[in-house]
């Protein structure tokens, strides 16, 4: 019974403890899934994320885009080109505001 009182009494320890056992438990399941094999779901899926991962890196653009995606890029260009009149449309705008000036006028 004295136990129990003392355990009711450290509710904020109870709470912290509960939290640090909370976050272990993911951080081992992760721990032992690196030790242990991957099931075949999530080894599809590390292989894939892989794979995209190479394929991005040597492709400059859209992964599988081909040159179909190339020519609809370059013409989607050049309307903007003509609809904004020129420019650098794949460079973000450089916007500058004045500090409007402010007049009072005294009755």
């Amino acid at each position: 019974m004295a136990l129990n009182a003392a355990w009711k009494g450290f509710s904020p320890l109870r709470s912290t403890l509960a939290v640090i056992l909370q976050r272990n438990f993911g951080l081992t399941a992760v721990a032992l899934n690196k030790i242990k094999e991957l099931d075949p779901i999530q080894k599809l899926f590390m292989d894939k994320i892989q794979e995209y991962s190479r394929k991005s890196k040597s492709a400059g653009g859209p992964v599988d885009g081909g040159q179909e995606y190339s020519r609809v890029f370059s013409e989607e260009m050049q309307k903007l080109q003509r609809l904004y009149g020129g420019g650098n449309l794949e460079k973000f705008p450089d916007f500058r505001f004045q500090e409007p000036v402010f007049e009072y006028k005294h009755k």
